[in-house]
């Protein structure tokens, strides 16, 4: 509260009334202000759920769950005092008595009401509006009654070409639905891209399969037995659809404060000051329900976000504190629909008097820029469709004359030698995060990217500031993989497949730091040079220098357990085995007295092999047709399956023989770091194949390919990559998919944090493997089929190698002596390491 509140007596109280993405951004800026100690907070949410990023809500039907969404820290109102009530809208505000009583029918005491009740959906009121079948685009519950109801659907239309329309038409195409767009206004997204932008923006979806309707509004929904059937549009004509989902603009919910008698714009919105103060002094109103002194009401989130720091300053240190507060805001956004960039900012639309059109269009490759400058050559604004990369420095530029001529910040590269601006040409007070309202100076005193975001908040919210913030921190220093070499895995891989070298000391010779060479090399490049060589087939990983490149674990071709034991992990392709098979891995577990556990990759490990033992072992499971399953190298381990179409009545597709054709096609494939999979049968997912490296769920349709998941202590849910995929396209794109990775990831990396590390992420991705924007896949998809051709079985290379057999004792002086420190000791009928004998003296304990 002001300073003059804090006198009182009593612990004022701040009641909030919403808790969507401005409402947590309110409460953050109260914690920053250290208000949260000096008062009650309590906030009522509608919602089953705390906030989330409701701008990045489709990315649910990419794998991310409700709880990735969740903008709210673990434990934060906890740690701050506050008191959420989810589920508990508020019902009515009695300003007399200053109370709010919400649903539950609890009453609430107020000093000082906070209204960030958002907006509502628009459904336009023609017939059949509220069918079976039709559904809005607003929460994470609508996303879950669409996705569940598109089960049953083939074809979907959208009522609304907007931002949030074109996204509700992505979902439905990515659900498998047939999906049509239909906008009242005669192009898509017609608030932000003007007239050739929206053809441009057209005809790339259109390209995409979808059907787009523009220049005709929604006449009725039609319906047979209560649910939908088809649309009839207001030129006359007629679609086949049996699910619409309405997306066409929000308003503000404003009705709460129409109740209590608080002032409201004549088209809707509750009236603020530019305080964000409404008619009554005790109540304030921020974000989508509110109507701005500039008498416009804003839909984004980045001017949401400066309503709740003017209100939370006014409240922690009275007026003076909040400036001028809010007076409007910057209407740019650049985001991503349908796999399409687009942006806009500042005068798009090229309203100013005398006002000029800098213009570049590509209709073949879907590429339209236009820069609006006055006379002066002052950039007033831009629409960029297709490739909006530039967004991040031209929206900071606006309101100067660029350092370089407009027509060479719209030009592609190569034609007419654009000069490519980077950050030094932005002022320091230029605001690089429209979200958070950071500059490139308050960037500049930071030091990576996790501090920027921790410290300014820049980068966390929609995103697109990301690549700018990057180009503003200063470069690393030393980017090398250790001591030994200045390059990074990814340029010792190119090295070394460009070049053919065939040794580590080869390497090292030539291109190792100049101190380094001659030498033996470090624990951290040996290893790493030793699986970039073993996945361009180099040959036997054991074999001569190869061998002192191994850790433990490949030296022996097996995984060393604590007590100095070693695992036998036989290959199970898939999961599948015959009961010969389960037969011969019991005899030789019963014969060896090894430890037995089936694991959650679908295949049985043996553990407490001696080192001696290895080879006997190996003998007879080889001689059974198992395979070694590279549980010890950083390579592939296993694609589990569920049972399937052939078995499951829900199954759409044979996962089982998907599973085991990836299993055996990329077996023994080295990469930075191990690689697991799973292949579902249907949308049920019980092989969890979204937390695998590589996961494919069946469709009616063919295959979805998900990414980049990873499970352990970091999980991630992995992301939707391509879909309705035959056999063929499946494959080809996991060959490329791991090539690319393996060819660029760093030493250990893992495909879940390659993935985020990318520049570009995922759609970057998409470009390289799918769309070849590199020119990559040929290449990429032949050192896969080398690797295919060239693939031999450890295990069998070695016991046809008797000199190869001959590393394989506990001690080299006495080969036929076993480790007398490997012992056991019962427990539920099997063994277990006896790990009193390696204890030390007074501190043993089983």
């Amino acid at each position: 509260m002001s300073a003059d509140a804090d006198t009182t007596a009593h612990t004022p109280t701040i009641v909030l009334v919403g808790h969507g993405m401005v409402g947590q951004r309110f409460l953050e800026a109260l914690a920053d202000r250290g208000l949260t100690g000096r008062a009650r907070i309590v906030v009522l949410c509608e919602e089953p759920r705390p906030a989330y990023d409701r701008v990045q809500l489709t990315s649910y039907f990419s794998g991310k769950t409700p709880d990735d969404l969740s903008m709210v820290g673990a434990g934060f109102m906890a740690e701050h005092g506050i008191e959420l009530y989810v589920g508990d809208a508020a019902e009515s505000v009695d300003r007399e008595a200053r109370t709010v009583t919400a649903r539950s029918g609890r009453v609430f005491a107020y000093d000082t009401l906070v209204l960030a009740t958002g907006s509502y959906p628009f459904v336009p009121p023609v017939p059949g509006k509220d069918a079976r079948g039709c559904f809005v685009y607003r929460t994470i519950e609508d996303l879950l009654a669409i996705e569940e109801y598109a089960r049953t659907a083939t074809t979907g239309a959208v009522v609304g070409g907007g931002l949030l329309g074109l996204e509700a038409a992505g979902a439905l195409k990515g659900l498998g639905l047939e999906t049509h767009v239909v906008e009242f206004a005669p192009r898509l997204m017609p608030v932000q891209v003007d007239e050739d932008g929206g053809a441009a923006l057209l005809r790339t979806i259109e390209r995409m399969g979808l059907g787009v309707h523009t220049g005709t509004g929604t006449q009725e929904v039609v319906t047979a037995d209560g649910a939908v059937t088809g649309m009839r549009l207001s030129d006359g004509s007629e679609l086949a659809v049996d699910m619409v989902v309405f997306s066409a603009g929000v308003r503000p919910r404003d009705q709460l404060a129409r109740d209590c008698g608080l002032a409201v714009g004549e088209r809707g919105g509750i009236a603020v000051d530019e305080l964000c103060r409404t008619s009554d002094p005790a109540v304030f109103a921020i974000g989508e329900c509110a109507l701005a002194v500039d008498g416009r009401v804003y839909g984004l989130v980045a001017p949401g976000y400066e309503m709740a720091q003017t209100v939370a300053a006014v409240l922690a240190e009275g007026t003076e504190e909040a400036g001028d507060g809010f007076t409007g805001a910057d209407m740019s956004t650049k985001l991503k629909l349908l796999g399409v960039d687009v942006a806009s900012f500042g005068d798009a639309h090229g309203t100013a008097e005398g006002c000029l059109d800098v213009v570049y269009s590509d209709s073949r490759s879907g590429v339209y820029k236009k820069l609006v400058v006055d006379g002066e050559g002052v950039l007033l604004g831009g629409v960029l469709v297709g490739d909006a990369d530039s967004y991040g420095l031209l929206r900071p530029l606006t309101g100067t004359v660029p350092p370089v001529s407009p027509e060479q910040l719209v030009l592609p590269a190569g034609a007419g030698a654009p000069v490519a601006l980077g950050p030094s040409a932005l002022p320091d007070d230029a605001v690089i995060c429209s979200c958070h309202n950071v500059t490139k100076h308050a960037i500049g005193q930071c030091s990576s990217l996790a501090e920027v975001k921790k410290c300014t908040k820049a980068g966390t919210g929609c995103g697109s500031c990301v690549k700018v913030i990057e180009k503003l921190l200063p470069a690393a220093v030393d980017k090398g993989l250790c001591g030994c070499f200045s390059y990074g895995r990814s340029e010792l891989y190119e090295i070394a497949r460009t070049l053919r070298v065939t040794s580590f000391a080869a390497l090292l010779d030539s291109h190792g730091r100049p101190e380094a060479r001659g030498g033996e090399g470090c624990e951290v490049c040996k290893p790493t040079v030793g699986s970039i060589l073993a996945s361009l087939n180099n040959g036997y990983i054991l074999d001569g220098e190869q061998a002192s490149l191994q850790d433990t674990n490949d030296h022996f071709l097996a995984n060393m357990q604590r007590n100095g034991s070693y695992s036998v992990v036989p290959r199970i392709p898939g999961g599948e085995i015959t009961p010969d098979k389960l037969i011969v891995i019991g005899e030789v577990a019963r014969d060896y007295g090894l430890y037995t556990k089936i694991t959650g990759g679908q295949r049985i490990d043996l553990f407490g092999a001696r080192v001696d033992q290895l080879p006997a072992i190996w003998t007879r499971l080889v001689d059974a047709g198992f395979e070694s399953g590279h549980a010890y190298g950083k390579s592939l381990r296993t694609v589990k399956s569920c049972v399937g179409q052939t078995w499951c009545r829900y199954g759409v597709q044979d996962s089982v023989r998907m599973a085991i054709q990836l299993e055996l096609r990329y077996r023994g494939l080295r990469s930075p770091h191990k690689l697991k999979s799973a292949v579902s049968g249907c949308a049920r997912e019980c092989a969890e194949a979204q937390s695998k490296d590589f996961g494919i769920i069946a469709t009616a349709s063919g295959w979805n390919l998900y990414v980049g998941g990873n499970g352990g202590a970091t999980p991630r849910h992995a992301d939707l990559l391509a879909q309705d995929l035959s056999d063929a396209e499946l494959v080809r794109l996991i060959d490329r998919f791991l090539m690319f990775y393996i060819r660029t990831a760093d030493r250990l990396e893992r495909t879940s944090t390659w993935l985020e590390r990318l520049e570009g992420g995922l759609d970057h991705l998409k470009d390289v493997v799918v769309h070849d924007s590199l020119g990559l896949c040929d290449e990429l998809e032949a050192l896969m089929a080398a690797h295919v051709d060239a693939y031999q079985d450890e295990w069998a290379q070695t016991l046809d190698d008797p000199e190869r057999l001959r590393r394989f004792v506990s001690f080299v002086n006495a080969p036929d002596a076993p480790d007398p420190s490997v012992r056991f000791v019962p427990e539920r009928d099997q063994i277990k390491p006896d790990l009193t004998f390696l204890t030390l003296e007074g501190v043993a304990s089983r």
